[in-house]
């Protein structure tokens, strides 16, 4: 009897605490129809509805938590929560926004075979409207040694380009064509600002495929790249938007539609997409795409040395076939150009030869260990400092070891001559 009186109080207490009587001096609203449901998510089904558990007694002046947001209001900012659908919608404005810009650039290189006949060779690549006056933006490598280069629109016109200005060092190279009507030129975004994690998307015309359109994320940034001439190049951005023969010169574009980067480089086992691209940065383009259009080249600022990373191990072979070394890092001045901004500063390279399996090595060079303020330990080192921090015309102080002492020389820069 006991126990089934404790039933029925508990049954009238539920009651209580979900329509509210009166002096309880609680009263819960239901809550509203479109609501979800805790536990479940749309489209699972009943079999996810959990049971209701048994709720607590509740003190007369317990404040309730907020209520979690309705479906289609927005999210407090803090938690980050972008709204699918409107990602999707501006993914697509992007393209309808950038794509008229995007060209697909076709080259042939005329070669001749053992009977002397022209056999025409062609390429591929993508671009991108830089300005109203036709400049357009690629890779040097899409349009290295062409005899002939043809940009394609999205609206199907096709005009031949000439060449403004190509610089190895960057892989960046500028066409210009002569249309009568442009699309919207694409604007440049910052670079600098970048954060792992973007949102990016690549527009380009991968094997040919044109306006392609591949949507990721930004895996890193500072990534140090090979350029074609052998050179190295900082500043560029790592993605996983897939990146594929024919996207090379393409633009890589935040979720605002700026460039952010031009698409150059995979690295790939089978020569497609294995989610590591790399990009030009557009502060890189910002930096260096004025100059070739102005004069046609990019005066990348030069010590006027030939240069070889010191290495533990190189130390222990330089040892071994006769070069006086006190250190294990650093960067061996092999040789100095007569009259370069090296030799007009006093500093040293090789001073005697020595032999390492046959082949003649200059030694007891000046071993640089500085710029400026920085420490250098290998030719990448000296080359990146160079081309992002300096330019030609400018004054370094270069930190180097002579016999075990170390000294400083001020030294001008000047442009690198043309390879």
């Amino acid at each position: 009897m006991k126990r089934a009186y404790e039933r029925v109080l508990c049954a009238l207490l539920a009651l209580a605490l979900v329509v509210g009587l009166p002096g309880c001096g609680i009263a819960l609203e239901a809550p509203p129809a479109d609501a979800a449901v805790s536990g479940s998510s749309a489209g699972e089904g009943d079999a996810n509805v959990k049971e209701t558990p048994a709720v607590p007694a509740v003190a007369p002046t317990t404040t309730l938590p907020p209520a979690a947001p309705l479906a289609g209001e927005p999210r407090p900012a803090a938690e980050g929560i972008t709204d699918l659908g409107d990602l999707q919608a501006q993914l697509q404005a992007i393209y309808d926004t950038a794509s008229p810009a995007v060209v697909n650039i076709t080259t042939r290189i005329i070669q001749f075979d053992w009977f002397y006949q022209a056999v025409p060779q062609e390429g591929t690549g993508s671009g991108f409207l830089y300005d109203t006056e036709g400049h357009i933006v690629t890779n040097y490598h899409v349009i290295a040694n062409a005899d002939e280069i043809s940009v394609a629109f999205a609206d199907g016109n096709d005009y031949p380009a000439t060449l403004i200005g190509q610089d190895p060092s960057s892989d960046l190279a500028v066409l210009r064509v002569d249309a009568p009507t442009l699309p919207t030129p694409l604007s440049l975004g910052d670079s600098d600002a970048l954060r792992v994690g973007q949102f990016v998307v690549a527009i380009g015309n991968p094997f040919g495929l044109n306006l392609t359109m591949t949507f990721g994320i930004i895996s890193s940034l500072g990534r140090v790249i090979e350029t074609p001439n052998a050179r190295f190049l900082s500043e560029a951005i790592q993605t996983d938007a897939p990146i594929n023969p024919g996207n090379s010169g393409g633009p890589l574009l935040d979720t605002s539609g700026r460039v952010i980067g031009v698409n150059s480089q995979i690295i790939s086992t089978s020569q497609s997409s294995a989610g590591i691209g790399f990009a030009v940065s557009s502060n890189t383009v910002r930096r260096v795409v004025p100059e070739l259009i102005a004069t046609g080249r990019f005066p990348h600022p030069w010590l006027g040395i030939s240069m070889l990373t010191l290495t533990p191990e190189r130390v222990r072979i330089l040892k071994r076939a006769g070069a006086s070394l006190d250190v294990d890092e650093g960067v061996l001045i092999l040789d100095v150009q007569p009259r370069g901004p090296a030799d007009a500063a006093g500093l040293r390279g090789g001073q005697r030869l020595v032999t390492i399996q046959r082949t003649r090595v200059p030694v007891d060079g000046d071993i640089i260990v500085g710029l400026d303020a920085e420490k250098v330990t290998s030719e990448r080192d000296v080359m990146l400092y160079l081309d992002t921090k300096t330019h030609a015309g400018q004054e370094v102080t270069v930190t180097y070891l002579r016999d075990g002492e170390e000294m400083t020389a001020t030294v001008r820069l000047e442009a690198r001559p043309e390879e």
